[in-house]
């Protein structure tokens, strides 16, 4: 038996995976699948909760999801890749977590508020999007999760999973342990107009383009607004561009770039061609690994069959304790 802590960690398809999801996440997981019991899960119930309108898009992007996850490094041999509703197990604990959670409790999640007035195409005024702390909850504590790897900024969000296990063990009896956070650095990518990097503002850099779309996407990329000419010196820190050398290149390219923008020594093109090399440096084994798995995606399914099939049976034995300690099978 593994002594290994176990993680739970699951990404929504919502659309194509980015730059900022491979160093914010993704680069992570494949460094926990040595280390722990890792579990990672395409969450498609949560990508429900505000695409309930228009489901077309899901399945191509579990398959993106899925192949890119693969390309980037993780391992089925290491790791348990598996679909949520695959183990519909989670709906079943989510029900019963719902009926010992208050509702002020999920009316006061961070993100209730701020993605409802933050997103105006869509009516997010429905209990799905009320409860998805809930589903969340139980995603985690459904394979008694040890860890969640989080930013700082997102201990808060975990916060709700651990009340509602310490309420459950409360009227139950110890059934779920208490998840805690393992912090992890998550580096702020910037998007191609300053903002921060995200499918919403159609400002990314997709782990699915083609290195020609890399290139003409970074070599037009906003930079310092100082530098209207090449002769104009500039300051790095307002620059987007730079803001990802700070991730993609090595400290010497980094000062070396910094230097030549405020001495005017290199323009802005010069500095976006260092980038888009060590950009490529990243992104060119993902781009050939991915090619594999696209052309093979029966690969995908077993690889998704055999995880869903162990995730399937550690959820429904941890549902069948929590179901005999509510008492909900006296009679059985």
């Amino acid at each position: 038996m593994t002594s290994k802590k176990r993680v739970l960690s699951g990404m929504q398809p919502s659309g194509r995976l980015h730059i900022g999801n491979l160093v914010g996440a993704l680069q992570n997981w494949v460094k926990l699948q040595d280390e722990y019991q890792c579990y990672y899960f395409v969450a498609d119930w949560h990508s429900l909760t505000s695409q309930y309108a228009d489901t077309s898009p899901i399945k191509d992007n579990i398959m993106d999801l899925l192949v890119n996850w693969l390309a980037a490094g993780l391992d089925p041999e290491k790791a348990t890749i598996f679909i949520q509703s695959r183990v519909p197990e989670h709906a079943e604990l989510h029900l019963l977590l719902s009926m010992i959670t208050p509702l002020g409790w999920l009316e006061r999640v961070p993100s209730y508020k701020e993605k409802q007035l933050e997103v105006k195409d869509k009516d997010l005024n429905t209990y799905g999007f009320l409860g998805y702390p809930l589903l969340q909850s139980a995603d985690i504590l459904i394979y008694k999760a040890n860890y969640v790897p989080v930013g700082v900024d997102q201990v808060s969000h975990l916060e709700i999973t651990r009340e509602i296990c310490r309420r459950f063990n409360n009227f139950y009896g110890e059934v779920f342990p208490e998840p805690e956070a393992l912090l992890t650095e998550f580096p702020k990518v910037p998007g191609l107009d300053g903002r921060k990097m995200s499918k919403t503002y159609d400002n990314c850099v997709y782990l699915s383009d083609t290195p020609a779309e890399v290139e003409q996407k970074i070599k037009t990329m906003m930079t310092d607004p100082q530098r209207v000419k090449r002769t104009d010196s500039g300051d790095p820190d307002l620059s987007p561009v730079f803001q990802l050398h700070k991730i993609f290149s090595t400290k010497e390219e980094q000062d070396e770039v910094a230097e030549g923008c405020r001495t005017a020594g290199i323009g802005c093109l010069d500095c976006k061609k260092i980038l888009i090399k060590n950009l490529f440096s990243v992104l060119e084994p993902i781009w050939e690994k991915r090619g594999k798995f696209l052309n093979k995606p029966e690969i995908i399914k077993e690889i998704i069959d055999a995880g869903s099939l162990k995730a399937k049976e550690i959820a429904s034995n941890t549902v069948t304790e929590a179901t005999r300690a509510i008492r909900l099978n006296a009679l059985m």
